[in-house]
């Protein structure tokens, strides 16, 4: 098959799949192909430094990631302070509190800078690359990662101590606040 003919077979699948939205599907296989390249890489890296790989994570190790995973992926995706992060990939749209911003997608330049743009506004999203990253730093620097991992933990555990003492107030105060 030729290039222009490979192009008009993607060109029509791309049609197909949504007809009347944009949908960046080259981009979307770029990201997937990177976020491959890096699994494969640290794969390899764990192979090249032998170090063991647990049959089966810890229990206190899989909460710990998990909250991180949250914490961080929330942090680079919606906090007003990583904006810049995601400036090149996002427009600002508007607060939504406790120091979070919405943004949109920019939908001007490549595909692949439309699905960058998605990634990384979407803390579900990010989340999968998150966890990979901190899995492979639980087998390669385990300490290092569990300090890291602690730290998140404490200030995702903080944010919603934060947002209970806010409510707490709010009800002490007869669900109106006082200026």
């Amino acid at each position: 098959m030729t290039g222009s003919g490979l192009r008009q077979k993607v060109a029509r699948l791309r049609q197909a799949y949504a007809p009347h939205e944009y949908r960046p599907l080259g981009g979307y296989l770029a990201a997937m192909g990177t976020y491959g390249a890096v699994t494969a890489s640290l794969v390899g890296l764990v192979k090249a430094t032998g170090r063991p790989v647990p049959e089966r994570p810890a229990p206190a190790d899989l909460v710990l990631l998990a909250i991180a995973t949250h914490k961080l992926s929330r942090l680079l995706s919606k906090d007003a302070i990583t904006s810049p992060l995601r400036a090149p990939f996002t427009r600002y749209d508007h607060p939504i509190g406790s120091g979070e911003v919405m943004e949109q997608v920019r939908d001007q330049g490549s595909p692949t800078r439309h699905a960058v743009g998605e990634l990384l506004s979407c803390p579900f999203c990010l989340a999968v690359w998150v966890a990979t990253g901190l899995t492979g730093g639980l087998v390669l620097a385990p300490r290092l990662t569990r300090l890291v991992a602690t730290a998140l933990t404490a200030v995702a555990a903080s944010d919603f101590l934060q947002m209970g003492y806010a409510v707490a107030q709010q009800a002490a105060e007869g669900g109106h606040r006082k200026e």
